[in-house]
């Protein structure tokens, strides 16, 4: 190589890019930071068992998943789950309801992400921060007896929270996201 041809070819690759890592908690760190409780295990295998019957014809009742499009305020999630708990009590007998828990934004290619990817609303990519936001909701969640339903995007995010799951889709419907 001539002299100076290194510091060229340096130049051309990643020009754009800045090549840094940036660990994130492992989801066992927390998983022990925000463990299921007894009341969310309870919550979480009632709801699993009961869509399973469900789906499997064991049980004539609907299944009705509802809630906002995606989560943004983790207050307002919780009171909107307060409110869906009386409800569901009240139609027991004919649905099963369970709240929309989406962290992630499925089509979103250049507009806000979702919690998980931009907790804070700004462009700051604080994904550590969303995962614990959002693993704190679904216990939340899962403690005053309202089963959860997602949609996982990312394959990293099951780890940190499909323990609080009571039902999930697997999102892949744009062409970033299969």
């Amino acid at each position: 190589m001539k002299p100076g041809q290194e510091e060229l070819r340096a130049g051309l690759a990643d020009r754009r890019i800045r090549r840094s890592i940036e660990p994130i908690i492992s989801p066992k760190e927390l998983e022990n930071e925000i463990p299921l409780s007894e009341a969310s295990v309870e919550t979480v295998a009632r709801g699993r068992m009961g869509i399973e019957d469900i789906l499997n014809g064991k049980n004539k009742r609907k299944i009705a998943i509802i809630g906002p499009c995606s989560i943004h305020n983790v207050d307002e999630a919780m009171e909107y789950a307060s409110r869906l708990k009386q409800l569901a009590d009240d139609v027991k007998d004919a649905f099963l309801l369970a709240i929309r828990l989406y962290w992630e934004k499925p089509r979103t290619i250049t507009g806000w992400p979702g919690l998980i990817h931009d907790p804070d609303l700004n462009d700051s990519g604080n994904i550590e921060k969303g995962l614990r936001l959002a693993r704190q909701l679904a216990r939340d969640v899962a403690e005053i007896g309202v089963y959860a339903a997602t949609e996982f995007l990312q394959t990293y995010t099951p780890q940190y929270l499909a323990d609080f799951v009571s039902w999930a889709a697997i999102g892949a419907r744009t062409s970033e996201s299969q």
